[in-house]
């Protein structure tokens, strides 16, 4: 489906610039900046997870492929946006997604019962949350897709390796429904959270401020309905623009009149990829907020795991760098 709701053309792309003489001793310096930058990351890279996340991207089929099963348009750099503040320049005439396949939405399972779960949740925190047994079916529906998956199986078995889930598919079936389902109090008031609302729905602060919501098909589906306006993307740290078939990115938007100045999320991986990882990370740690560097494919990643108690608090990628080359 393409979508056309801000009525602009499709974005040229970016032009290449020539630098004078006088510029180049600058540039060298910046690169020397971003070298050493990536060389401290380098050093501190987990390789255990990152061999692993590999064999997860590998077996990650029903992942959705640039260019092909969805586009998306940059277009401006986002500005500076105060915390706390709901004024953003628009530095994106266009949607950040021009087409998705959302055939396949309906044809993978575990996207299909990922999609039935983004309306199960109040908004607010502050507002206890009211589970019905059609929820719950759909949770479990959800969970039991998951762990069919070839991505789900190598996660299950590494667990077990460090004694970190039980053997048996029904007992690791209620670990997850514990860390991702359970309910919690983020606001203190009531039951009104929980690790899957926060990270891949999206919830707001007593609807004031945009917490969570770092998952692409909750984003696009969002966009379409326009109820998220894309401002732009957030440029990393010695990288002036993202490239449009990176797989991690820094954007800012609004959603319900609320202003997000930076998200992080992966782009068209499958709910069971990011559900592995991120489960991973809390399970190893016991750290209040966990972040660790990993190599996966052609991304240097931090994945950034929050507790809140035995659940997930939040969990999100941020994109270090990666091959593809900088554009300064």
């Amino acid at each position: 489906m393409t979508l056309q709701s801000k009525g602009c053309p499709p974005a040229t792309l970016p032009l290449l610039l020539l630098f004078p003489w006088s510029h180049c001793l600058l540039l060298m310096r910046h690169s020397s900046s971003s070298s050493s930058s990536r060389m401290a990351s380098r050093q501190n890279l987990n390789h255990e997870l990152s061999k692993l996340f590999n064999q997860l991207w590998d077996a990650d089929v029903n992942r959705f492929k640039p260019g092909k099963d969805y586009r998306i348009s940059l277009q401006g750099k986002a500005g500076y946006v105060p915390s706390g503040s709901n004024n953003a320049k628009d530095s994106a005439s266009q949607p950040l997604f021009l087409y998705v396949n959302e055939d396949r939405f309906h044809s993978i399972p575990t996207f299909a019962a990922f999609v039935s779960l983004l309306d199960n949740y109040e908004m607010s925190t502050g507002v206890a949350e009211v589970v019905t047994s059609e929820e719950i079916a759909e949770n479990n529906r959800f969970l039991d897709a998951v762990l069919e998956t070839e991505v789900m199986k190598i996660t299950h078995q590494f667990l077990v390796n460090k004694k970190l889930a039980k053997p048996n598919i029904n007992d690791f079936k209620t670990q997850l429904y514990s860390i991702w389902f359970k309910l919690y109090s983020r606001d203190g008031k009531g039951s009104d959270s929980c690790g899957f609302e926060h990270v891949f729905v999206g919830e707001s602060k007593r609807g004031k401020e945009i917490m969570g919501l770092h998952n692409w098909v909750q984003f696009y589906l969002q966009e379409k309905r326009n109820q998220i306006d894309y401002k732009g993307y957030v440029a990393r740290q010695h990288k002036s623009r993202p490239d449009e078939d990176d797989q991690v990115l820094n954007l800012q938007f609004s959603w319900k009149a609320m202003v997000k100045p930076v998200g992080s999320s992966f782009i068209g991986v499958s709910p069971e990829f990011e559900l592995a990882i991120f489960t991973v990370i809390f399970l190893l740690s016991q750290d209040k907020v966990t972040r660790e560097v990993v190599r996966v494919e052609e991304y240097e990643l931090q994945i950034i795991v929050y507790r809140h108690g035995r659940f997930i608090g939040t969990a999100y990628p941020v994109l270090l760098s990666s091959n593809n080359e900088d554009l300064y």
